[in-house]
């Protein structure tokens, strides 16, 4: 089967692509791009995209869909689904489900599930350490060929940092990198919003920037020691980002997300008393957005993340102090990179798509995979967007199976108009 959509604006900033032209799909991989398609495609079905985006599929390479085990907040099939809608054609998941994935069978599991739901491509992130409690490695090489991407107990820190230097010594050998959830507990303690002048003033307990910079410093160090590949979650502090600008210029095998609420919202949020606004890095200070606006603009972020972390109504309707932590993301990734980023020329275009597709890919080595670029041969996952058509954050709009975000009532812009994995359109 073939298809050819024409009169598109073709961006790929992984072959420095931006032109008006066609893409050809056929058999479910790219065929050809640009200029020279339309001469290509005869017999093919045509979709006219009148000057639309189009663009590599989404990576997001942050994501808990709560299967198994917690699926009154997510599914698979639910969270693929907020997936394609905001335009993700692949997903990394988070191994903090119940039980924990840590094993072989639990992996296989989740692709099962991901198989039937059939939507976006689908890749575990196994367990750290066992059960996710910091004690023993988990078997890597196995779940590395069960389907593992990356290994990180991703909502728990690793406190011990002779169990760190093992985990980033053994992922050496097998190349696949750590994702730290960079947090002394000892720090954060029952905080649960940003420390400061904010947080003085409404008489709540806060986690200071130091939680995050200390274990950030101390992964840095042991990344040099091993060789090995430490990528940061969700980076929420101005000395997090520098620290990780330096370890880049000195070569170490470091890469970087940060979500879009981090670059969006301030601490004055919490304010409101509203659990939306609760998330773990918490929102810091516009002071540290700054910093995470020039990381994003000099290249030390290699990645926007969205961290989807969908939770029930009783889990955010409740006090401040004992509200879970997260919020949902992939929905709104795109438009709030659309707004905040390109159209207050934070970053170009150009970046903003890079941030979201290639530099995720890289990140994982998904890029191996041919994913995060629409090269000829490579697998046509793709995303149509009208970048200036409007969305309206709404239950209407929202996709997944929980309803946690604070951006509710927000008008964006960044309508997708179709979401395409394997040249098969999902959304």
């Amino acid at each position: 089967m073939s298809l050819l959509i024409k009169n598109a604006r073709l961006l790929d900033p992984a072959q420095k692509l931006d032109e008006s032209g066609s893409l050809l799909v056929v058999d479910g991989k790219v065929a050809a791009i640009g200029s020279v398609a339309e001469a290509q495609a005869q017999g093919a079905e045509v979709l006219d995209a009148n000057g639309s985006l189009l663009l590599p599929g989404l990576i997001d390479l942050h994501v808990h869909f709560r299967e198994p085990g917690q699926t009154a907040k997510e599914n698979i099939e639910t969270g693929s689904r907020a997936a394609v809608a905001g335009g993700f054609t692949s997903v990394c998941a988070m191994a903090n489900t119940k039980p924990i994935n840590d094993s072989v069978a639990i992996t296989e599991m989740m692709l099962t599930r991901a198989a039937k739901a059939d939507l976006c491509r689908y890749f575990p992130i196994g367990a750290l350490t066992r059960g996710m409690e910091g004690e023993e490695l988990a078997d890597y090489g196995t779940l590395k060929g069960a389907g593992c991407v990356a290994f990180s107990d991703d909502g728990k820190p690793v406190m011990n940092a002779a169990i760190m230097r093992r985990a980033l010594k053994y992922t050496a050998w097998i190349d696949v990198p750590i994702v730290a959830h960079e947090e002394d507990t000892n720090l954060s303690g029952k905080g649960y919003m940003n420390e400061g002048a904010v947080s003085a003033c409404l008489g709540c307990l806060g986690i200071p920037s130091a939680a995050e910079e200390v274990m950030v410093a101390r992964d840095l160090v042991l990344a040099e020691y091993t060789g090995g590949h430490v990528h940061f979650a969700h980076l929420s502090t101005k000395s997090s980002i520098a620290m990780v600008r330096e370890a880049k210029r000195k070569g170490l095998r470091v890469t970087c997300e940060v979500t879009p609420h981090h670059f969006a919202l301030t601490d004055k949020e919490l304010g409101r008393f509203d659990a939306d606004f609760k998330m773990n890095p918490p929102l810091r200070t516009q002071a540290d957005i700054e910093a995470i606006l020039e990381g994003l603009a000099d290249g030390t972020v290699d990645a926007i993340a969205t961290d989807h972390a969908p939770h029930t109504w009783d889990d955010k309707e409740c006090e401040l102090p004992i509200a879970a932590f997260g919020i949902i993301g992939l929905e709104t990734a795109l438009p709030l990179t659309l707004e905040l980023l390109v159209n207050r020329k934070v970053i170009s275009l150009n970046r903003a798509v890079e941030l979201l597709t290639i530099g995720p890919a890289r990140a994982f080595n998904l890029d191996k995979k041919g994913l995060g670029s629409l090269a000829v041969g490579n697998p046509a996952d793709f995303v149509l967007v009208d970048p200036n058509g409007k969305i309206s954050v709404d239950r209407a709009f929202i996709q997944s199976k929980s309803y946690n975000t604070p951006f509710k009532g927000w008008e964006l812009p960044g309508k997708i108009q179709g979401t395409w994995v394997a040249g098969r359109k999902v959304w």
